[in-house]
């Protein structure tokens, strides 16, 4: 009878045993699967990906003239100031004017000698010879009048704004400085120093934005108005001159600026920053995408443009991937993974 007890509880005892340990494994098992990688993916497709590219410049005037006279004299009247706007032909200075008086003076003379005269060659008392002398030396006076004129009352031979004034009425202009600056600021130009590998994508016409630190939340657009035939040796760029109307006039000569350039659109493959990590050790960037079998896969990419938090990229995926953008900093090459929200 004892043995028969002992039997039975040898049976029980492993019985229940074998009932622990494939509890055990089933807990296990759950376990195992309740510990994969939870990760967010996106498919893979292509969109419109503006080339664009940031500049730093400097704005210009579209054209500076020092005005002054061709040879020294007394300043006898000077007509505006620094910060004067001025229109094309406005008289800004005046200078001594007794040699235009004389030259006036001889001109007058010349004339009226050439009008006895002509009279004369109708009658016939005078050559054609002697009348073709005394009509150029009146032409010669006409000219040196014209030319005394125009240095001696001088005037702005554009539209613009006075930025410098190195003499005052009644200095002897000694030809050491101009008299004046005028400096065209409608429109306004900036050379931009562009690589010479973007040289076959720009052209005359192309048209660029832009923003001076000086003028916070304004944005201006320009045109390509002039591609520089010859590359900086030692920069590899070249200059591309942009114009920009400026008719509110806010832009001013010497003010800081970033010119953006856009080269056109191209469609690929984009991703958001966060599926893009960095290889340890190495400049090399990748992403996990999930294959057919939930495994994580690392893919080698070339990242193209930045913009809106998104990379453009260039190789190594394909439309239709599975990319991992949340929960991949942890993940390694070949781990199962569960894919969540």
């Amino acid at each position: 009878m004892n043995k028969k007890l002992l039997f039975f509880a040898a049976a029980v005892l492993l019985a229940g045993c074998g009932q622990q340990s494939s509890d055990k494994g089933t807990e296990a098992t759950v376990q195992q699967q309740e510990t994969l990688p939870l990760v967010s993916v996106i498919t893979a497709a292509r969109e419109r990906v503006p080339q664009t590219s940031l500049y730093s410049s400097t704005v210009q005037a579209n054209v500076v003239n020092n005005i002054a006279p061709q040879s020294a004299g007394r300043i006898k009247k000077l007509n505006v100031e620094i910060g004067d706007f001025v229109a094309k032909d406005q008289i800004l200075a005046e200078m001594d004017g007794v040699q235009m008086e004389q030259a006036e003076l001889k001109l007058r003379n010349d004339e009226t000698e050439l009008a006895r005269v002509r009279a004369l060659l109708d009658q016939g008392g005078i050559s054609r010879a002697d009348f073709d002398q005394l009509e150029l030396a009146c032409n010669v006076s006409r000219s040196s009048y014209e030319n005394i004129k125009d240095n001696t009352i001088l005037r702005s031979p554009v539209n613009g704004v006075v930025t410098a004034r190195n003499y005052d009425s009644g200095d002897l202009y000694s030809m050491s400085l101009p008299i004046y600056t005028v400096q065209q600021i409608v429109p306004v130009k900036l050379l931009v120093a562009i690589s010479e590998n973007d040289y076959t994508r720009v052209k005359k016409g192309d048209k660029v934005t832009l923003t001076a630190d000086a003028l916070p939340g304004k944005e201006y657009s320009g045109t390509v108005n002039r591609l520089y035939p010859t590359m900086d040796s030692a920069t590899h760029t070249f200059n591309v001159e942009v114009l920009v109307s400026n008719t509110r006039r806010e832009l001013r000569p010497g003010m800081y600026a970033r010119v953006t350039v856009n080269f056109g659109d191209s469609y690929n493959i984009t991703v958001p920053d966060s599926a893009i990590t960095k290889m340890q050790g190495a400049g090399t960037r990748t992403v996990f995408i999930v294959d057919e079998e939930g495994n994580a896969v690392t893919k080698v990419v070339t990242l193209g443009r930045h913009f809106d938090g998104k990379y453009e990229i260039l190789s190594g995926l394909k439309e239709g991937d599975q990319v991992v953008v949340k929960g991949n900093s942890t993940l390694k090459a070949g781990q199962k993974v569960e894919i969540g929200q």
